[in-house]
């Protein structure tokens, strides 16, 4: 029987992602490993025990066979959240016909650790009496930048970092000469960089309509039954697609699991990010091409540490390390701007089907004007079609008139607009 060999990602956040390392799979574990597995591997020359991730099994040895080293043993309990991502990249390459290491680039898009930002606060260790006694004495010996951070301490016990540096305009030298002394401490907490602030107002709940909570039982109560399905809802404009999301996507998380919303550009994102923070709170994230560095790795840290239950943005949205996804809403399913058309070429309705098929979800597909593939799967009862055909408040859609722009040609107009929408246009602007 021939071996068994691993390619081995060695620690996603800090290794390039080009490069692997190659194991031998030990007898006792060719039947529990598959590609996606988290496990224990010896590394460098001390051989001490890290974590990796197979992205490949082959029976081709790729070095000399007397150097290669066995996987120890498969790491139980590790979150599998790369373990998912792995094999969602693994089903890309062979089933767009890119490269391993093209699809995990898109799957990881986050291979470094960027700096971490933290407030640090100071507090005072001695007592006010002890404090003033101090400042007699440091005035006497010219410590003046001593001098004043008591002084703002005595007012303000706990004293933001920053605030207490701009305000006193002093050194580091004098903060770590007090803290040597043990007269102040200082304590840090992670902050994380925040893409947008709102003013989020109080949003009054309203009632679905009838056909609004129709659509929300027949997806919970498949939800409920662990019978994950894809959907399409179409639902014409103004038919309230966007409160259906909403409460479904509260059962959903209320059940301990994320959801992943996808939009079809980034100028959407603001206006969607904003309404759901009306909803969920900080609970929200955001992804998309727009943030800097800094931004995109907080965003993907808070979700992998579970500080977020929501990920909004486009396509790259998609591949957010949640650690539990059982929804993803791909609304307006029908834009283009879904499919890459850079390498991997992907299409993000094929991706999230599969995540989903991995991680034991549903996707909910949203359009007026649904793709042919789309409308077709769901008549075909491939996917489970969902209907708003009422606006709400039974809203009146506006007419539309068609002009034929040739009769308009013939008629001697030779601009873009038609008589007809150029008397439109002007009387709304009188």
């Amino acid at each position: 029987m021939s071996s068994l060999y691993a390619d081995v990602i060695i620690d996603i956040f800090h290794s390039e992602l080009d490069r692997s390392y190659q194991y031998r799979v030990p007898g006792e574990l060719l039947e529990k490993i598959t590609i996606g597995t988290a496990v224990k591997v010896p590394f460098g020359k001390g051989n001490r025990f890290i974590l990796g991730y197979i992205i490949n099994l082959t029976s081709i040895c790729k070095i000399d066979s007397s150097k290669i080293k066995d996987i120890i043993e498969i790491e139980s309990k590790s979150i599998n959240i790369e373990s998912q991502l792995l094999m969602l990249a693994s089903w890309m390459s062979e089933y767009y016909g890119t490269t391993q290491i093209a699809a995990l680039k898109t799957v990881l898009p986050i291979n470094k650790k960027i700096k971490q930002k933290e407030d640090k606060y100071i507090h005072l260790l001695i007592s006010q009496t002890k404090a003033r006694e101090l400042i007699n004495e440091y005035q006497i010996k010219k410590y003046t930048a001593m001098v004043k951070i008591l002084l703002l301490l005595l007012d303000k016990p706990v004293c933001h970092m920053d605030y207490a540096k701009k305000r006193l305009n002093v050194s580091n030298s004098s903060f770590k000469s007090l803290l040597s002394k043990g007269i102040i401490k200082i304590s840090a907490s992670k902050k994380y960089r925040n893409p947008y602030d709102f003013n989020i107002n109080k949003h009054i709940e309203i009632d679905p309509t009838i056909k609004q909570q129709k659509v929300i039982d027949s997806v919970l109560e498949d939800y409920k039954n662990r019978d994950f399905k894809t959907y399409l809802l179409h639902g014409i404009t103004g038919s309230g697609k966007t409160e259906v999301y909403i409460r479904i996507i509260r059962e959903i998380i209320s059940r301990g699991r994320q959801v992943i919303v996808l939009i079809p550009e980034i100028a959407l994102t603001y206006q969607t990010v904003k309404r759901f923070y009306e909803r969920f709170g900080n609970r929200v994230g955001v992804l998309h091409s727009k943030l800097s560095q800094g931004e995109r790795y907080d965003q993907y840290i808070q979700a992998k540490e579970g500080k977020i239950d929501i990920m909004i943005g486009p396509r790259s949205a998609l591949f957010t390390p949640f650690s539990d996804v059982g929804l993803v809403i791909i609304d307006e399913e029908h834009e283009t701007t879904y499919k890459s058309d850079t390498n991997p070429k992907y299409h993000a309705k094929e991706v999230a089907i599969k995540r989903m098929e991995l991680s034991k979800g549903s996707v909910l597909l949203g359009s007026a004007t649904p793709s042919l593939e789309t409308y077709y799967n769901a008549t075909e009862g491939n996917y489970k079609l969902l209907e708003l055909d009422e606006r709400i408040d039974n809203r009146q859609l506006p007419d539309v008139d068609i002009i034929d722009m040739r009769e308009e040609l013939e008629a001697g107009n030779k601009s873009m607009l038609s008589k007809k929408l150029r008397i439109a246009i002007e009387e709304r602007l009188m």
